[in-house]
């Protein structure tokens, strides 16, 4: 594949802020140049992961030279933000909500970068956010979680509690008790996005009070999710972020499918054309980026009642008829 410029691929080694970052000392100013801020690593198989084919996908679609540091604290963020600004990069993306308020401070003070915060909510005059409005998909999710369930109790985890997160898992459980009114789901969160054996723990506790449906959002922490599934009978998860099916194909009913790749590249596409507003740009179940992907090697367990109505509701939020906000 020919690329027009250098490509630079960060590496997971020990590093100021847990990533290495690459370097170009031959790159001119007109070179297209696109970097990534991850929380947690791209091996998550989840929401990191998928930023990261999204930074592959700008490389390999629009020729960009690219760059990828995973931060660990706010401190890790404007760092990077400023040096990246500095560099005068394109265009920068801050992967996830907590990474607006850096953004806010540094994005001034570099006015030829582009700053992109995803799950944000904030707009400047160099400075966007993007809404990916999970929780319609994640209501979903819920309808899938209840037309399962045997016990009636499901259980959701979580990385942190950052607002959309805690928004997806009260969508998820107004889905749930649309179908099972008086059904429970229990909540809890890992604290960090990183922890395997915290996020196992958790779902442990959850399947021995009866939740025989977990719903991950956890990054690398979900992973310890799937793997308390895969050891208790009876048990299924749904993934999230990414297509997760087949990170555990024997438990795992669907994911909350974020078409990250798609998403950074419709911003890219913009930013290197020159024609980029910055705005808050939304990506929801109708614009296909978000949406619900049941595990087809587990459709034929899922009753016919349960896929007409997920039929049904998907089709009424498509053509504006039901909202799934309360």
């Amino acid at each position: 594949m020919k690329r027009i410029a250098l490509v630079l691929v960060a590496a997971l080694a020990a590093c100021r802020g847990g990533g290495e970052r690459g370097r170009s000392d031959t790159s001119t100013a007109q070179t297209f140049r696109v970097a990534l801020l991850t929380p947690g690593p791209i091996s998550d198989q989840s929401w990191n992961g998928g930023a990261y084919q999204g930074l592959l996908r700008i490389r390999d679609s629009l020729g960009a030279e690219i760059s990828h540091v995973q931060t660990a604290t706010p401190a890790d963020f404007e760092e990077n933000f400023r040096e990246y600004g500095a560099r005068k990069f394109s265009l920068v993306f801050g992967h996830g909500f907590e990474f607006q308020d850096a953004a806010r401070r540094v994005a001034p003070q570099y006015p030829s970068t582009i700053y992109v915060t995803t799950s944000g909510n904030t707009a400047g005059a160099n400075l966007a956010g993007i809404s990916f409005s999970f929780a319609d998909a994640s209501y979903l999710a819920g309808i899938l979680a209840a037309g399962m369930s045997k016990s009636g109790i499901a259980g959701v985890i979580g990385g942190t509690e950052l607002p959309p997160v805690k928004e997806s898992f009260a969508a998820f459980e107004r889905g749930f008790k649309s179908v099972r009114p008086s059904g429970r789901v229990l909540s809890a969160f890992v604290g960090n996005w990183v922890d395997v054996s915290t996020g196992k723990e958790l779902a442990v506790a959850q399947l021995a009070r009866g939740a025989d449906v977990l719903f991950q959002n956890a990054d690398a922490a979900g992973l310890g999710v799937f793997q308390a599934a895969r050891e208790r009978m009876g048990t299924y998860v749904i993934g999230s972020n990414s297509d997760q099916n087949a990170v555990a194909p024997t438990v795992t009913l669907g994911s909350v499918v974020i078409d990250l790749p798609n998403a950074f590249l419709a911003v890219a596409r913009e930013v290197k054309a020159g024609t980029f507003r910055p705005r808050v740009v939304t990506f929801d179940v109708r614009s296909n980026i978000v949406r619900l992907v049941v595990n087809p090697a587990l459709a034929p367990r899922i009753p016919a009642g349960t896929t007409a109505a997920l039929d049904s509701v998907t089709r009424r939020i498509h053509d504006g008829s039901f909202t799934t906000t309360p």
